[in-house]
């Protein structure tokens, strides 16, 4: 097999890639400790939770729509439980499953903590991209998105994402 190495053009875009978006979680994780004493996965989960119907969402999906291991999020889910912001429930459709539920405690924290970090979204991203700009950082993380998932027809092994990764044998 023949190794298909980068270009001039292409490892340069990958190592600018690479560089924005360690910068750029570093600086969302940074603001979220200030401001918030959490780290930027946790404030994921109860925004995702806070979009849902009934603020409520079974733990394998929201696993995949933050595209973590299961564990990684059960780990998470269980510290915001300890400190009141999320709940967990078995799920009453399937007995194998749970629920995360956003509290309303973590909704006062969520919205407490949600100017801080948009404005750090809008002025380490945003503020630096033309309109046109924002529609192709969309158009390409999309694409990406869709490739390593599998939305483009070709499904990935169980382990090729991250949610469907099995780190213990328990059910969510």
């Amino acid at each position: 097999m023949t190794t298909r190495w980068l270009t001039p053009k292409e490892q340069r875009a990958w190592r600018a890639y690479v560089a924005a978006t360690h910068l750029l979680e570093d600086a969302l994780d940074r603001q979220l400790q200030q401001d918030a004493d959490m780290p930027h996965l946790y404030y994921s989960i109860l925004a995702t939770l806070s979009e849902t119907p009934e603020r409520s969402l079974r733990m394998t999906d929201l696993a995949e729509q933050l595209k973590i291991t299961r564990s990684r999020l059960t780990y998470g889910v269980t510290r915001l439980e300890k400190d009141g912001l999320v709940r967990r429930e078995s799920c009453r459709w399937d007995k194998r499953g749970s629920l995360a539920i956003l509290t309303d405690e973590g909704m006062a924290v969520l919205e407490e903590a949600a100017p801080g970090h948009v404005e750090t979204v809008r002025a380490s991203l945003f503020d630096h991209l033309s309109e046109e700009q924002v529609g192709q950082l969309e158009e390409i993380c999309t694409g990406i998105t869709r490739a390593l998932q599998g939305d483009d027809g070709e499904r990935p092994a169980a382990d090729e994402v991250p949610w469907r990764r099995r780190s213990s044998p328990s059910c969510q």
